[in-house]
C-alpha cells in the first residue's frame, strides 16, 4: 500500500511509503569478477578490497527490503573509474528499474572527467528511465568536486533533464573506513553553492555538512540541497536525527542505508528510536523521497 493512516492520541496523518534512498545491487556475475574488476576499476578496488565482499541482485534487494517493511528503493550505481564497467552496470540498474518499476528506482554512474563521453552516457541512461546521476565518488574518479568548469557540463546537462545528482561524502575526523576520503563538508558546500539550481543529495549526512544548517546563509545556499543517512550507525549514534532535524530540518532528510553494506533494519531501529514525533519520522522515511522522486503526484 503507497499511503496507510496513522492514528493516536494525536493528529491523524498519513504515512507515505518507506524508501530507502541509497542501494547499491551489481550484476549477478560481479560475484565472479573480483580479480578483473579489481584490476580494471579504482573505485571497485577500494569499496571491495578482497573477494568474497557482499554483491547483491536486484531479486536479493526486493527480498531483503520485503522482510524490513521498506517499500521502493533507489539503485545507486559506484563511481566508476571503468567506462566498461559504468556501462555495464548503468545497463543493469536500466533493467532493474524497468523490471521492478514500483519498487526501485535507479541513478547512473559517470565520471564527471570523461567529458562529453560522461553526457553521452547521461542522455541514454535517462532516456531509458533513470532518474539521477550517483552515486559520485570524487576521490576514486579522480576528479576536483569544486571545480565548477569540470562539473560544469554534467551539472547542467542534470538539471536540464531534471536529473537528481547524488555524492559521496565524508567526515574530516573520526575512524578510516574503505570509501572514505576528502569530499569533506568544505567541499560539498562548496559544490553546492557552485549548482544552487539543481537537485544535490550529499551521502552520510554530507560529512556532517548537515549539522552547518543553523548558520543563517545555509538556508538559501542549501535550499536545493538534501542528505541521506547512509551507513550511519557505523558513523553516529541515534540522536544524530533529532539533531539533525533541528539544525537542517527534517524535510531534507532522506532516509537511506548504503544497503548491502547495513541491513535496512539497522537504520530504521536508529529513526525509530530517536524520540521524534512520527509526522517527522514519516517525512524522514519516505515523504520528503517521494517528494523528489515525484512519487506523491496526485496524492
Amino acid at each position: 500500500m503507497l499511503y496507510s493512516l496513522i492514528c493516536g492520541p494525536g493528529p491523524v496523518f498519513i504515512m507515505p511509503e518507506v524508501i530507502d534512498f541509497h542501494c547499491h545491487i551489481l550484476p549477478p556475475d560481479f560475484a565472479v569478477r573480483h580479480e578483473e574488476l579489481a584490476r580494471r576499476d579504482a573505485t571497485y578496488a577500494t569499496l571491495f578490497p578482497q573477494a568474497g565482499g557482499r554483491i547483491v541482485t536486484a531479486e536479493t534487494l526486493l527480498e531483503d527490503m520485503s522482510g524490513a517493511g521498506v517499500d521502493h528503493s533507489v539503485a545507486l550505481g559506484f563511481g566508476w573509474t571503468d567506462l566498461e564497467v559504468a556501462r555495464e552496470v548503468n545497463d543493469y540498474l536500466i533493467w532493474a528499474a524497468g523490471h521492478y518499476p514500483s519498487q526501485i528506482t535507479g541513478f547512473c554512474s559517470v565520471n564527471p572527467a570523461w567529458g562529453d563521453t560522461a553526457l553521452v552516457e547521461v542522455e541514454r541512461c535517462a532516456a531509458r528511465g533513470l532518474k539521477g546521476v550517483g552515486e559520485l565518488h570524487p576521490d576514486s574518479q579522480g576528479f576536483d568536486l569544486t571545480d565548477a568548469d569540470v562539473m560544469a557540463p554534467l551539472m547542467e546537462l542534470a538539471r536540464q533533464l531534471e536529473l537528481l545528482t547524488l555524492v559521496h561524502s565524508s567526515e574530516p575526523v573520526g575512524h578510516l573506513y574503505p570509501g572514505k576520503g576528502r569530499t569533506t563538508p568544505e567541499r560539498v558546500y562548496q559544490f553546492a553553492r557552485n549548482f544552487p539550481d539543481n537537485k544535490i543529495i550529499c551521502a552520510h549526512w554530507g560529512g556532517g555538512l548537515a549539522f552547518y544548517g543553523l548558520m543563517p546563509e545555509l538556508a538559501d545556499e542549501l535550499r536545493n540541497v538534501y542528505f541521506d543517512t547512509a551507513a550511519s550507525p557505523f558513523l553516529y549514534r541515534k540522536e544524530v536525527f533529532p539533531v539533525a532535524a533541528r539544525t537542517i530540518g527534517p524535510e531534507k532528510i532522506l532516509f537511506g542505508t548504503d544497503y548491502p553494506l547495513l541491513a535496512h533494519r539497522r537504520v530504521l531501529a536508529q529513526i525509530t528510536d530517536s524520540e521524534m514525533a512520527a509526522e517527522v519520522q514519516a517525512a524522514i522515511l519516505g515523504g520528503n523521497a517521494a517528494t523528489l522522486l515525484g512519487r506523491d503526484a496526485g496524492l
